[in-house]
């Protein structure tokens, strides 16, 4: 079998439409119903019902998924392992979400070198949704993230617990709010501890999902926001950024995430291994 073909098939499974799957692909719409063509020939069943409010899979589809998966799977690793230069001998993939690889995770790639020279890191960088679904298939060996899923075979470690702070750009107190502030969604828990502690707060006239743009947001523009301390120490210390007074601080745990596997088993221990002395390193206070 092609295994664009089994690639479709799964980008259609997450995406739910035809359009955001081409567009994932970096391929038209045509070629993506060609390929499911192709493959519900091959297979002999159809694998997606087609509607008004989207595609969702069949029985025959739910149950050719986990196939897929394993079959692309299986191709990546064989790819990437016989692609190895002399002297390597093993793969390591390592993904994390964008706020952790800063500092934490920059710290982890060099020590990881040093502790094991003869084996190839590939890191990739995403959210927890995206990075879950490629740590299932198999295409990454262990994941650092903030909020990960519950899933059998997968171990999930808590590394450190982030203190969020209300940074400035100019001297403030909490009770001067204005419209300069940015709201960084850090998740539903934090969602949910933020309208907590301020229930009476109107929308926010910026709100970004991802930390490191709207750190750079008021840096450009001058604002406030919630930021990892580990992340804005530095800037308070230069004082380009200010703590704002009186302001209520919120925690956000991170966590490794990887799979009880024999393969890898002695690169992910001393992965194991580092990403707990990385995170040791990150002080809070």
């Amino acid at each position: 079998m092609n295994i664009d073909l089994a690639r479709t098939f799964l980008e259609i499974s997450e995406t739910g439409n035809f359009n955001r799957a081409a567009e994932r692909l970096n391929v038209t719409q045509s070629t993506v119903s060609m390929r499911v063509k192709a493959l519900e020939d091959e297979l002999g069943r159809p694998l997606f019902t087609r509607s008004k409010a989207g595609t969702e899979l069949t029985a025959a589809g739910v149950r050719f998924r986990r196939y897929a998966a394993n079959m692309v799977r299986v191709w990546e690793q064989a790819r990437q392992e016989l692609a190895l230069p002399p002297g390597l001998r093993s793969l390591l993939t390592v993904g994390g979400q964008m706020t952790l690889w800063d500092r934490m995770l920059l710290r982890w790639v060099p020590w990881m070198r040093a502790a094991m020279p003869d084996v190839a890191l590939k890191v990739e960088v995403g959210h927890s949704d995206g990075l879950m679904r490629l740590l299932g298939e198999g295409l990454i060996d262990i994941c650092v993230m903030y909020s990960p899923q519950s899933r059998p075979g997968l171990v999930t470690e808590k590394l450190l617990e982030e203190r969020l702070v209300l940074v400035s750009t100019s001297p403030r107190d909490v009770d001067q709010w204005d419209d300069a502030y940015v709201f960084v969604d850090w998740g539903p828990e934090y969602r949910a501890a933020h309208n907590q502690a301020f229930p009476d707060l109107s929308t926010p006239t910026v709100a970004v999902g991802l930390g490191a743009l709207g750190l750079q947001h008021i840096l450009a523009n001058g604002g406030f926001g919630y930021f990892p301390m580990r992340v804005v120490r530095p800037l308070l210390q230069a004082k380009r950024l200010h703590a704002v007074s009186n302001a209520p601080e919120f925690r956000r745990p991170a966590h490794m995430v990887y799979a009880l596997a024999e393969e890898h088993r002695e690169e992910l221990n001393t992965a194991v291994r580092g990403l707990r002395h990385v995170a040791s390193l990150e002080t809070e206070d």
